[in-house]
């Protein structure tokens, strides 16, 4: 597979679980919770499609108290399978996508779980997974560390937040440039 840099015409972010109970227990849940809301704010300036996920909402609750007011009109199922893609209405809401996504960026958790496991089947679709390695993370930095290790030999890509909304970008001096830039100042300022 030939490796290009990503346009925004060609992805969209996929939010895998970030829930309340959850992030209860994740290593640095903070820092991923603050990449999502970057995420979103660049997605959002950049016209991508978003798609989430809950795991099983039920017994662990709505996303975390930072992300939850951002995710009106995000299309949000729930789903008891660790695989976003395993799940029926999640795959319907991938094949509406524009023909030309062929890129699923990943946040959310846990790593070496539910992330793995979607890009897993995402790469069985056909789409390349771009794992957004610290707006990820597991309950042990371990898990995380074997998680990403795993993924980059599936061939996911992985990378900071960052480095994927720089590459979306392409260039400095766009309207789009100048919007996003308070967002990652403020990221950086704020989360170390």
């Amino acid at each position: 597979m030939k490796k290009t840099l990503v346009k925004p015409a060609e992805c969209y972010l996929h939010i895998i679980d970030p829930q309340q109970s959850l992030m209860a227990h994740i290593h640095r849940a903070e820092r991923v919770a603050a990449v999502i809301k970057l995420m979103l704010a660049g997605t959002g300036i950049l016209n991508i499609p978003v798609i989430a996920n809950t795991q099983y909402k039920k017994g662990l609750g709505g996303y975390v108290p930072l992300l939850e007011p951002l995710m009106e009109g995000i299309p949000r199922p729930d789903k008891t399978e660790f695989s976003a893609i395993a799940n029926a209405a999640t795959r319907t809401l991938i094949d509406t996508l524009p023909g030309t996504v062929n890129t699923m960026i990943l946040v959310g958790v846990e790593t070496h779980i539910c992330i793995y496991q979607t890009a897993m089947g995402a790469l069985e679709r056909g789409l390349i997974p771009w794992i957004v390695a610290d707006g990820v993370s597991s309950r042990s930095v371990e898990n995380h560390e074997l998680g990403l290790t795993a993924l980059r030999s599936a061939g996911a890509r992985v990378g900071p937040a960052e480095m994927i909304i720089y590459e979306l970008l392409g260039k400095a001096g766009t309207p789009q440039f100048k919007e996003i830039l308070p967002f990652i100042l403020d990221f950086n300022k704020n989360i170390r």
